[in-house]
This record gives structure tokens, sequence and C-alpha cells, in this order.
């Protein structure tokens, strides 16, 4: 079965993974490129082009040495999921207009170039509709409604003993105070 539908890339939701790790670690502890990598189990290579493209859109920041790593570059409530978006895939344009409507009616331009232009129009609104709504959207809410609470817990993810047994009642904890 095929799937002909827009989808974001895989690089969008781990990028969007490595901004939910940083975004519950604290600031002045950089999460080593080996434990997100560890985490999210791809290409070493792919992941650092990743890393780079985040650095780039002043996500995250990068700390050489040996106690080195990355972190955020901003409060997890001024991230918003287009900027995520943006940082992987680019600037958002769903129709790529590949000429096919003057083609296919080259003989009844000018119409056909205004069908073009109409459709592009219509899909550039949709665009903007859907970057307006992914700019509503920052981390820390998505963190919070996650855990079920605006207290996030902070994590050494670079602790090998912070597993999901350590962690996971520490979150339990703060859903039952909210």
């Amino acid at each position: 079965m095929r799937n002909d539908f827009m989808q974001l890339t895989k690089g969008f939701e781990q990028a969007a993974c490595i901004i939910a790790l940083l975004a519950t670690q604290n600031r002045q502890i950089p999460i080593s490129s080996q434990v997100i990598h560890d985490r999210i189990n791809g290409s070493q290579s792919y992941l650092q082009k990743l890393l780079r493209k985040l650095v780039i859109a002043g996500l995250i920041t990068s700390t050489s040495g040996n106690n080195g790593g990355f972190s955020l570059a901003k409060d997890p409530k001024n991230i918003t999921l287009l900027e995520i978006v943006e940082a992987t895939e680019g600037e958002i344009k769903t129709y790529p207009d590949l000429g096919f409507i003057d083609l296919v009616f080259r003989d009844f331009r000018p119409l056909s170039q205004e069908a073009t232009h109409v459709i592009n129009e219509a899909f550039h609104q949709a665009d903007l509709r859907w970057c307006q709504y992914l700019q509503t959207k920052t981390v820390y809410q998505i963190i919070v409604d996650t855990f079920g609470s605006t207290k996030i817990p902070l994590i050494d993810w670079n602790d090998p003993q912070n597993d999901a047994k350590k962690v996971l009642p520490k979150i339990q904890k703060l859903r039952v105070q909210k």
C-alpha cells in the first residue's frame, strides 16, 4: 500500500526528540553526542548533520571538550514546532508546481497560467495557516501536556543510572500533585 500524502521526514521526529531530551536536561550539563546517538539509535553521520541544523537554526548550542555536548539555546517556552520543522525541513512549501498545468493545458494560455497562479495561491494560504498553527505550539506546551504538570522534571540523560524505573515515578508524582 502506498502512502501518497505529505509528511515530514524522520529528521523532524528525531529533532523533536533531541529537543525534548535537552528540554528535560539541566542546561548547565550538556548532553553528550554519544548519549543522544545511543537514544536516537540512528546513523552517527546523519545525527551530526541533524544536530548541526539545530545549531544553525539557533535552537541548540554545542560545547566542546570532555564535558561538552549539546544544550538548548533558549527556553522551551520559546521554541515552537514551526522552528523545529523549518530547521529540519526548510521552508514549508507543500505544492511543488512542476509546471504540469501549463504543460497539459498549453493550448489554453493564458487560462492555464491563471490556473497555475490560483492553485499556487491556494496552497500558499494553506501553508501559511499550517505554519501559524505550528507557531502557537511550543516545546514547553507539548511537554506539559505529556507530563500532565507544569513542573518539568530535569533528568541527567548522561547518567546511565537514570532509566525509566527511576524517572517514571518522578513524573507520576508530578501528575498526582497537579
